[in-house]
């Protein structure tokens, strides 16, 4: 990958476009909930605020679809940087125009300008190249440190690294890269993949991409009984995607899935997903017509920790049961404890996906990965090996 490293941008008196990824969660009462996403940005930012650079940082939050919407403003998040930043923080309600172009000129060295939610103009996700040219009009340089947002066109991700003549990626979009690509270029074997969540149709990408450059393909979560049901086992009430059972049929089938896919051996079942029932484990082929599957059991977790246990390289993405339901979380908390062993044993190891990131943090184990993806839907599409726009941009690509 050819872009430029933050290191080797000029930044010193000039204003410095960030594009970061603060689509952070907010509370009823407006307040951010989870931080992560920006405490992720801070080295980068406080970098360039030391080398005396002008800051003028981006984001987008939320979906307001091209309108104002005082609930998805980034207010809150403004009030936040400052406190994290330990520094006033500039705010420009007009994203761009007069009065962003102004409040960007009158930045000295070290100071920092947040602009309003991107997406509030319908002009950011649509490309627009005059969208492109105006962001650019704040800013000398471009840095885009949002690998969460790398895989959408948009204007301040794709569109604006073509108006500014020198752009960077920050030091969370390289070290996101460079984890994510050692995966599929370098990895050190036995490299084993943990693959959850509800869907087959949200993973059967990477499910293909992967599943040649790995040693062994760990499945779980509600996706794991349409690969059951492609077996003709049945699934009682359990989550199953009819239109995928055949795809999931293929992949088991093939010469390479014959060899690397592992299915759970036994789940937890339960009348209902609310968590008033506990369920019970039972075999995965002997799953009763009146309940459905809400978690795997403990000889599949036993199982893949065996096989964790080996691994020189993990991949780990998505809960294995309804893990937002505590009385089903104990397969994703347990396979969360496996991969940080491995990472003790010396295994490099990464982790994305919400869901599996909020297991990481519940085990109290987030610090004991080697990577922890903030990307979600940008790192699994770079892992299925599409070009991501964002990057692309960097690189001086149109992809």
């Amino acid at each position: 990958m050819a872009f430029r490293r933050l290191n080797e941008l000029e930044v010193t008196g000039r204003r410095v476009f960030v594009r970061v990824d603060f689509n952070v969660p907010l509370g009823p009462d407006g307040s951010v909930t989870d931080d992560a996403r920006i405490a992720a940005s801070l080295p980068t930012l406080r970098y360039l605020i030391e080398k005396g650079a002008r800051l003028v940082v981006a984001s987008h939050l939320g979906r307001p679809k091209g309108k104002r919407d005082p609930k998805q403003s980034l207010r809150p998040v403004h009030a936040l940087l400052e406190r994290y930043l330990r520094r006033p923080v500039r705010f420009a309600e007009g994203i761009v125009g007069a009065e962003a172009e102004a409040l960007s000129r009158g930045l000295q060295d070290g100071e920092v300008l947040l602009l309003e939610n991107l997406r509030f103009d319908p002009r950011e996700e649509a490309n627009d190249p005059a969208m492109s040219r105006a962001l650019a009009a704040l800013a000398d340089a471009y840095v885009n440190d949002a690998f969460g947002s790398a895989h959408r066109a948009h204007a301040s991700t794709a569109g604006i690294a073509a108006c500014v003549n020198d752009h960077a990626a920050g030091f969370l979009m390289e070290r996101e890269l460079n984890a994510l690509g050692r995966l599929l270029e370098s990895p050190e074997r036995p490299f084993l993949a943990v693959l959850g969540g509800a869907k087959v149709s949200g993973k059967i990408d990477v499910l293909r991409h992967l599943l040649p450059r790995v040693d062994g393909l760990l499945i779980g979560g509600g996706m794991m009984y349409t690969f059951l049901r492609a077996r003709g086992i049945a699934t009682g009430r359990s989550l199953v995607e009819e239109d995928r059972i055949e795809t999931a049929r293929e992949l088991l089938e093939s010469r390479e899935g014959a060899a690397k896919i592992l299915l759970p051996s036994d789940c937890r079942v339960a009348e209902d997903a609310s968590g008033r029932d506990p369920g019970r484990v039972v075999a995965a082929g002997s799953i009763p017509p009146e309940q459905a599957g809400v978690d795997i059991g403990p000889a599949t977790l036993a199982s893949m920790g065996s096989s964790l246990g080996e691994a020189r390289t993990v991949f780990w993405n998505g809960p294995m049961g309804i893990f937002e339901v505590p009385a089903y979380a104990e397969g994703t908390i347990g396979i969360a404890r496996e991969v940080a062993k491995a990472t003790k044993r010396g295994a490099f190891t990464v982790v994305g996906g919400g869901d599996s990131l909020a297991a990481v943090a519940r085990a109290g184990v987030e610090r004991q990965f080697s990577h922890c993806s903030t990307g979600g839907g940008a790192s699994l599409e770079f892992l299925e090996g599409r070009v991501l726009p964002g990057v692309a941009a960097l690189e001086g690509v149109t992809p």
